[in-house]
């Protein structure tokens, strides 16, 4: 087909020629600025201690208990209480005291334990893979000095973690671009599995999220552990990593990936080779029967590779589904399969995106009618992402003060606004596809007309480049005795033919136009997947929320009011009157720290020999839940770590004895939540 359009300026062209590289330029910045902006924060959080933290008690505790947000999985050593001193004085044996929906573990300590002050160490692994760890001190009679120095590396810090990080952006891009690509050749253009760019495009990104998924399984051990990169040949950590969720996911992703190089190969050996048959066939004018027979064939084939395709790429997201976020929390038997169409449809729209661009920069006569299915699959993708995204934004949030209030609520507002800057640009792209199938094709034809018909083409008598002169040209038709001479009048010719069917290509202004808004789709696609990767290891809101009511502080999502009641009581023996002072902060769902004073009439402080609490919700038939607090002071009693699961009108029984007979109960309800 003779091409009609005028060649564009030379200030154009060298534009184009420079946007791959600012793009590959910003995708480098992205992955820097998140590469450096430490180590991934925990989705689970300590919620409760006992001793509580800078906790005072006047006898020896028997035994040392967390309690966290969510599931956790500890080592033998996950747990360690040292003495003022730096020696340990726990037995090294984790206790499994979760029950219901509190999750709570515990280690023993030795007997006999002198006053002065412990200090807690903990170490953990998050039910959505991420490592958490802390440290924290409680001292016995007084408070001591210690030798003890908190650990200051954060769980996943270090070299090892910026390698783990790096790990995991590779394998989100690798997935993405595979299964993106895979479906663009499938879905939209069948005659590009046998070109040559896009082949290399999709083993490359199988190539990436294999060698990632590799990196992550060797460095799992050291990346939840020690920190140390001598670990990779821990042979028992890594046994230990293979008993997890997260490792068998990990071995998991690497079986699937093995069974899809085979899905590769047939798509780029078998199919491909069909699909050129055929279009050859249809050059030539085969016969109607022989055509109808080998589209039948195609049509078998292409059933079996979208049938394979799809399985192979639902695994592979499962391996993140089931190991990540939408394993833990509310409705996680939802949150999975959500999840799951959420990294397909973005994987078909941004991998999508990337083959497109691939093909726009180096397959000139690519069909308008691919990259107007291509515009449709995007779009049925972004409003998949959108409903998954709402949802999964609904789950981690809890509250509408999280979305400005915390880390992740505030990643969510970037990312969205990167969403919507991108199907602005996705839009223009529509716009430049819809140009695309009403203007005519350039075709990068090997006949004399058409290359003559662009202004200031290359022919195949005058070389645009330096050192090649018209006898070259000429003697591509000559064959040379020397082999050396063949050789490089072959690589000339290819040059003068690439450097042709350039500027063939860049003459369509609609193709450019297309190829640049592509490009500009893929750039800020990039910061999109960066975002999004970010937020898979950003602590989500609703942990957030539970972390702060430990630690005393207004959650943005729940505000802070504690509930404070004063009960007289008269057990009826001597000295059997006075009144208890009760303090439950924040005074809302979930954990709670509970402080109870004991009072004479005359005010001085009442030491009772027995205090016992318990809170029952009737409405729900909830309770009592029974505590025990722990003796702080004269006259004052403490409970770190209450939980109450549920909002309504609890009733606080309090139960005092002041003699070996004389006991009562009082009880006042209270407004919680």
């Amino acid at each position: 087909m003779t091409a009609t359009a005028p060649a564009p300026p030379p200030a154009r062209v060298r534009a184009a020629a420079v946007l791959p590289r600012l793009a590959l330029v910003l995708a480098a910045l992205l992955a820097l600025l998140f590469a450096e902006a430490g180590p991934a924060s925990a989705h689970a959080a300590l919620t409760a201690s006992d001793p509580g933290e800078g906790a005072v008690v006047a006898t020896a505790p028997a035994q040392v208990t967390l309690s966290f947000s969510e599931k956790v999985a500890l080592g033998e050593d996950s747990i360690r209480v040292l003495d003022p001193r730096g020696k340990r004085v726990d037995t090294g044996e984790i206790r499994d005291m979760c029950s219901g929906s509190t999750i709570r573990y515990g280690t023993a300590l030795h007997p006999g334990l002198p006053d002065g002050t412990y200090t807690v160490a903990w170490q953990a692994v998050s039910a959505d893979s991420h490592p958490i760890a802390g440290a924290f001190t409680f001292s016995i009679g007084a408070p001591s000095e210690t030798t003890v120095a908190l650990p200051e590396r954060q769980a996943g810090g270090g070299p090892v973690g910026a390698a783990y990080g790096l790990a995991r952006y590779a394998a989100y891009a690798g997935f993405t671009v595979l299964v993106g690509a895979c479906a663009f050749l499938l879905a939209c253009w069948r005659r590009g599995a046998a070109v040559r760019p896009m082949q290399k495009l999709v083993l490359r990104a199988w190539v990436v999220l294999t060698a990632a998924t590799l990196v992550m399984l060797v460095l799992r051990h050291p990346y939840t552990g020690s920190g140390n990169f001598a670990d990779v040949f821990d042979l028992a950590g890594l046994k230990a990593v293979l008993a997890t969720k997260t490792g068998a996911a990990l071995v998991s992703r690497l079986l699937l990936l093995g069974a899809a190089a085979l899905f590769i190969a047939v798509l780029f050996g078998a199919f491909a080779r069909r699909q050129s048959a055929a279009a050859e066939g249809e050059e030539a004018g085969a016969g109607k029967a022989d055509r109808k027979e080998d589209g039948r064939d195609a049509a078998d084939l292409f059933f079996g590779l979208a049938v394979a395709g799809g399985v192979f790429a639902a695994g592979i997201a499962a391996t993140w589904a089931l190991s990540e976020h939408a394993s833990t929390g509310l409705q996680s038997s939802i949150a999975m399969p959500v999840d799951v169409l959420h990294l397909l449809a973005a994987a078909a729209w941004l991998g999508g995106l990337t083959a497109l661009l691939v093909a726009l920069y180096t397959v000139p006569d690519v069909e308008g009618e691919a990259v107007r299915r291509f515009s449709r699959i995007a779009f049925a993708g972004v409003v998949v992402l959108a409903a998954t995204g709402a949802y999964q934004s609904w789950r981690q949030l809890g509250s509408w003060q999280a979305l400005t209030g915390t880390s992740y609520g505030r990643l969510l507002i970037i990312k969205g606004g990167l969403v919507a800057v991108l199907v602005g640009v996705a839009y223009l792209s529509r716009r430049w596809t819809a140009r695309l199938g009403e203007a005519p094709a350039v075709h990068a034809a090997s006949d004399e007309p058409a290359t003559a018909a662009v202004p200031g083409a290359v022919s195949r008598e005058t070389s645009a480049e330096p050192g090649v002169s018209r006898e070259t040209s000429t003697a591509a038709t000559d064959v040379p005795e020397d082999p050396k001479r063949a050789a490089q009048l072959a690589r000339q010719r290819a040059a003068l033919e690439n450097a042709r069917r350039r500027q063939v290509r860049d003459a369509d202004p609609v193709r450019a136009g297309l190829r640049r808004s592509v490009l500009a789709e893929a750039a800020v696609a990039v910061a999109v997947l960066a975002v999004t990767t970010v937020l898979t290891s950003t602590e989500p809101g609703r942990v957030v929320a539970q972390e702060a009511g430990r630690n005393g502080a207004s959650s943005p999502a729940v505000p802070n009011r504690a509930v404070k009641i004063t009960l007289p009581f008269d057990t009826g023996g001597t000295h059997g009157k006075g009144s208890v002072r009760l303090e439950l902060d924040p005074g809302r769902t979930g954990s709670n720290t509970l402080h109870l004073w004991a009072e004479a009439p005359d005010g001085a402080p009442l030491d009772l020999p027995e205090v016992k609490v318990a809170f029952t919700l009737p409405a729900k038939e909830v309770g009592p839940l029974p505590t025990a607090p722990d003796r702080a002071g004269p006259g004052h009693w403490s409970a770190p770590g209450v939980q109450l699961p549920l909002a309504g009108e609890w009733r606080i029984d309090v139960t005092v004895r002041t003699s070996e007979i004389d006991q009562t109960t009082v009880q006042k309800t209270v407004k919680i939540g």
